[in-house]
């Protein structure tokens, strides 16, 4: 009998040290996560805006430059005449309220209604811009037409391409 609960004892140890040597061995422990979803932001052309050069002679050639406020001017050979309507682009942007966003504003060409003459522009937009409280923001294009020497007269249509992203 002596020998079983000698045996039993030592059965015993083994076990509460195995069991408390485990114990200390654990390094398991529970990390979080979260997440935050946002409104998807987009953005809208304002019907009837465009980006007008106006109306104006070639001469040698130069730039027609519209401000992103609208106003046109020139530079080189280039005459504006009078009467010329000139007018800055406008978007509109929705979101989720207070964020910042980037605008990227690709170059552009204009086609002359022949299919064949062209003639480049580079639009002039903000960099970046930030949603208000109600998740909403708008924001105009101007840019620089270059205008080559004796351009060939008439119309000229085209498009440019924007994007906004969060920042």
């Amino acid at each position: 009998m002596k020998k079983f609960a000698v045996l039993a004892a030592t059965a015993a140890a083994f076990t509460s040290t195995s069991a408390f040597a485990q114990a200390l061995d654990d390094n398991q422990a529970e990390g979080s996560a979260t997440a935050e979803v946002v409104a998807p932001i987009t953005l809208t052309h304002v019907a009837g805006a465009e980006l007008s050069f106006g109306t104006f002679t070639a001469g040698a050639g130069g730039t027609v430059v519209v401000t992103r406020g609208g106003a046109g001017s020139t530079t080189g050979d280039v005459v504006l005449l009078a009467g010329s309507n000139e007018s800055s682009d406008e978007f509109t942007v929705a979101g989720d309220a207070n964020r910042r966003f980037s605008i990227t504003v690709n170059n552009g060409t204009i086609t002359h209604t022949n299919g064949t003459d062209t003639m480049a522009f580079v639009p002039d937009a903000r960099a970046n811009h930030t949603l208000d409280a109600a998740g909403a923001a708008d924001f105009t294009v101007g840019g620089a037409l270059t205008v080559g020497a004796d351009q060939e007269a008439g119309d000229y249509a085209g498009t440019y391409l924007v994007e906004v992203a969060y920042n």
